[in-house]
């Protein structure tokens, strides 16, 4: 037997041992794991449609010093993940690893909050993939003029935004049920050219500045909430507004979920999925933050790039001939679309992991893998739909990319949390990547940065997500107490140490 196969039987019994059969086709290398991870964080998405929340904020300092504080915060959490997900490498990943370290009522609300915020991740990046790189950057190369007077009534969204998210994410549902192992060729690629992509625009913009750079303004701080073009009211002193900026980091360098929720599809996967979540997030923090800082030296003035809002881009990339500025155009807008395609693909593994166990409705449909393709047909598609449907709010962007962030990271310190008061008693099984004598250290940090993002994220003008959050508790409690479903559901198999 070769050692491939070797190495698939292995992963095949852990899986038993934690009392799953083998139903996802386990296809992806490590690097497949690292890059679907990576191309969700994709720092030319996140990093650049939510660039203007942070510069808004406090300025150059937000951008730059935030982006170093915030990635520190995500380096701490992927360290925690990492650590559990070595243990227990299964799709239902978060939901999974709550379940076991704090019972199963803790992981139902674990698996609520996840699949919330990768719903609002799906939908905030397609979003993203029309306004501004298809709007901005890739309609004028086309000749196209976008109608801006098509509203839905009520609602207020814009209809020919709406129809072509609907139309991309269609076809990244058929992407991943029916095309599964190019799916998974094309996030690799995603992953190569996240890397080139971000070089080349880096490069370019300093090679075609002109004018001196200004390292000083990275390190400036200006309270720029309230004023024009800012998201942020007006809000006083230093240290608030600097918070409100970390904001741009976490919804940027979050998503590395996926890397967990791909385990059963990952070979040797209790040691390729630890390092997946925590060298996507190491190489993202570095990659953009050599980007956000180039964005913030070639801007001509600062003020001029916050009264702008997402124009900076359009603004700075003037700068550059015009051929160059349509080939970066088209890679970064391909490359948004793969980001859409990977948040998808996490979205629908964690939708068949939580119904495999009963936990959503009609889950004897959602839990079906498809014979021939190995993939979660009803899975996808219920996810797709769920996304479209998130993004008919009118001011869709800003509270699905804040809200995704919350809702998210909420998701990942719960079991870190859980596993602070388990380890060493009911958690004894330590997969291959083990932090030792720091685990209860770095899952400490971990729990208080996840509580003051969750505080952060619901400020104004964002604080419909708490009332997203208030209203999600309430209905959660309503159906795990009144409708019994503390009774219906059994949560996930007891593992077999």
């Amino acid at each position: 037997m070769s050692e491939t196969n070797l190495a698939l039987d292995h992963d095949a019994a852990e899986l038993k041992k934690m009392g799953y059969e083998q139903e996802l086709h386990r296809h992806m290398s490590g690097f497949s794991n690292f890059a679907i991870s990576f191309s969700i964080i994709c720092i030319l998405a996140g990093g650049i449609s939510a660039f203007p929340q942070a510069l808004g904020a406090g300025g150059a300092a937000s951008v730059s010093i935030g982006w170093l504080v915030g990635g520190l915060f995500a380096v701490i959490v992927a360290l925690a993940m990492a650590q559990i997900s070595s243990s227990y490498p299964t799709a239902g990943g978060l939901y999974h690893w709550s379940s076991i370290l704090g019972g199963k009522g803790y992981g139902w609300c674990t698996a609520w909050f996840n699949l919330l915020g990768l719903i609002f991740v799906v939908a905030s990046v397609n979003y993203g993939v029309y306004d501004p790189f298809f709007k901005t950057l890739i309609a004028p190369l086309l000749g196209v003029t976008m109608p801006t007077d098509l509203i839905l009534p009520v609602l207020g969204s814009d209809i020919a935004a709406v129809l072509f998210i609907a139309a991309i994410t269609a076809l990244q549902a058929i992407l991943i049920y029916r095309f599964p192992k190019f799916t998974t060729k094309i996030t690799d690629i995603s992953g190569y050219l996240i890397f080139a992509i971000a070089v080349i625009l880096t490069v370019s913009l300093l090679a075609f500045h002109h004018g001196n750079l200004d390292f000083g303004r990275l390190f400036t701080f200006t309270n720029f909430t309230g004023t024009e073009g800012s998201v942020w009211p007006k809000s006083e002193g230093t240290l608030f507004p600097f918070l409100l900026g970390l904001v741009f980091v976490c919804y940027t360098i979050t998503g590395f979920d996926a890397s967990a929720h791909t385990s059963e599809e990952t070979k040797d996967a209790a040691k390729s999925v630890p390092k997946g979540i925590l060298n996507s997030v190491i190489y993202s923090v570095i990659f953009g933050w050599i980007m956000i800082c180039t964005f913030i030296l070639v801007m001509p003035d600062i003020a001029g790039g916050v009264k702008q809002g997402l124009g900076f881009f359009d603004a700075i990339l003037s700068t550059l001939p015009a051929a160059l500025k349509a080939i970066l155009g088209i890679g970064i807008f391909f490359v948004n679309f793969l980001c859409g395609l990977a948040c998808l693909t996490s979205t629908s593994r964690m939708m068949f992991a939580f119904a495999r166990d009963g936990g959503l409705p009609a889950s004897k449909t959602l839990r079906t893998v498809s014979k021939t393709l190995k993939t979660p047909v009803a899975a996808v598609w219920t996810s797709a739909i769920l996304a479209v449907v998130a993004t008919l709010y009118a001011a869709a962007f800003s509270v699905l990319a804040v809200g995704c962030a919350v809702f998210l990271y909420l998701s990942y310190v719960m079991p870190i949390a859980a596993g602070i008061l388990a380890e060493g008693k009911t958690w004894t099984h330590k997969g291959p990547f083990n932090l030792g004598g720091m685990s209860k250290l770095i899952a400490t940090l971990a729990v208080l940065g996840g509580g003051l993002l969750a505080f952060i994220g619901v400020q104004a003008p964002n604080e419909k997500v708490l009332y997203v959050t208030i209203a999600m508790l309430v209905v959660m409690a309503i159906f795990w107490y009144i409708f019994g479903e503390s009774k219906r559901f059994k949560g996930p198999p007891a593992v077999k140490e």
